[in-house]
């Protein structure tokens, strides 16, 4: 029986897969944290939050790189942890730093960090010749303007340190690219208590398909677990509205996005990391949008599972332990899973919705997940402004994905009436 150290976590379906993975194999794990009533105000009552299945929670300031470590030293002496995890982008550095500090297995923290900085991983790919967008990194408005002016428009603008598709926007034309600038600037600080770069990335608009590339990394190997599709919509913003594994493209296509991605580990000195790199299939051919030194989130993990057998949770457990998963895939009867998201389209209050026993009684629907009613709602702006999911398995390739958006739009919001306020 192992036992893992859980550096905070992210609050959607990685907080209730990682644990699953854990006690699955037979570990167990203490969960440290900042704000435990994160947490708890993330779950889904009556059931618990499924992180307080920790062997303990401790509460301690995580951003104070460090005064944690030497509070997790004491923490191992007394504990013996046998790994370092988290699933929230905002921890991952800190997670490296804190493995290899304590001599336990994990990728090198330097090769995390580059990976978490936008701005870095570009530098670090151009540098290796790793395709991906003509970009520039802006310090200020006077830097944006010149580099707009000099890649010509479209654009897109995109924070060097958030996740979620968070401000990242299209930009036609030097208003929009200012407007796009000043809302970024008005959110110093992100959700976890962390101040911001002000640094910002100017990038050339990449069109064609976007697919990502799962992986299992472990002794300067990359194992390829597969390819998974992606749709994106509501510009000006760039959100993930579902997807299917595996991906449906050419074959050949899908060798060329897992070769770039292969690179891209490659050049940041990726190893002991499960991993998610998003690229763009361009008419030039793949372009790296990021990579990812975590399994990848929207239950995209779920998907591989269901086809291939694969639990890329477990995998993540395990290579934090030193331990080779087994990534050997079975026959699971199922030849494509899709996953496809409901955004909100409007402001207002969410009083319930209408459909739902249409979409559950459609062919393959494996999972109907829906935000609850007095949900406060605005018009999504990120993958964090969802009001539920489909998820549906069919035994034919490439199949899936239409059962999942056919189901979804049996699924109607309503929403409460306005409620008058009297003097």
């Amino acid at each position: 029986m192992g036992h893992l150290l859980m550096v905070e976590s992210w609050v959607g379906s990685m907080s209730a897969l990682l644990p699953r993975a854990i006690g699955e194999a037979g570990h167990r794990f203490t969960l440290l944290t900042r704000d435990l009533h994160h947490y708890l105000r993330a779950a889904r009552p009556p059931e618990p939050h499924p992180l307080l299945a920790a062997r303990n929670i401790i509460t301690t300031e995580t951003n104070d790189t460090l005064a944690l470590t030497e509070h997790v030293e004491r923490l191992h002496a007394v504990l013996g942890f046998d790994g370092v995890i988290s699933s929230c982008d905002y921890y991952l550095p800190t997670v490296a730093r804190l493995s290899a500090r304590l001599g336990l297995p994990g990728p090198a923290p330097e090769a995390v960090e580059a990976a978490c900085r936008k701005d870095l991983t570009r530098r670090i790919l151009a540098d290796a010749g790793v395709p991906g967008p003509r970009h520039a990194v802006c310090h200020d408005r006077a830097e944006l303007l010149d580099a707009a002016a000099g890649m010509g428009f479209p654009l897109v603008l995109k924070p060097t340190d958030l996740c979620a598709g968070m401000y990242v926007r299209r930009v036609d034309d030097e208003d929009g690219l200012l407007a796009a600038h000043r809302e970024l600037a008005g959110f110093p600080v992100n959700a976890r208590g962390q101040r911001r770069s002000p640094a910002v990335l100017l990038e050339e608009l990449l069109t064609g398909p976007e697919v990502s590339v799962e992986t299992v990394s472990g002794g300067g190997l990359h194992h390829v677990v597969g390819v998974t599709d992606k749709s994106v919509a509501g510009a000006p913003a760039f959100i993930e509205t579902g997807h299917m594994f595996p991906a449906a493209s050419p074959p050949d296509v899908l060798r060329e996005a897992v070769d770039t991605a292969v690179a891209a580990l490659t050049a940041l000195g990726l190893d002991e990391v499960v991993a998610h790199t998003e690229i763009r299939l361009t008419p030039g051919g793949p372009r790296v949008v990021e990579v990812n030194p975590r399994p990848a989130g929207n239950r995209i993990t779920e998907l591989v599972r269901h086809v291939t057998g694969v639990d890329l949770p477990a995998a993540a457990v395990e290579v934090a332990m030193g331990r080779v998963p087994d990534l050997t895939p079975r026959d699971t009867g199922v030849g494509s899973a899709a996953i496809a998201f409901l955004l909100p389209e409007r402001a207002g209050e969410l009083a319930g919705f209408d459909g739902t026993r249409e979409a559950t009684g459609m062919p393959g629907v494996r999972e109907i997940d829906l935000a609850a009613p007095g949900r406060r709602t605005r018009p999504a702006l990120s993958n964090n402004d969802y009001l539920g999911h489909v998820m549906v398995t069919s035994p034919d390739p490439g199949d899936a994905r239409p059962r999942a958006e056919k189901a979804l739009s049996a699924l109607r919001p309503r929403w409460a009436e306005a409620r008058e306020v009297l003097a």
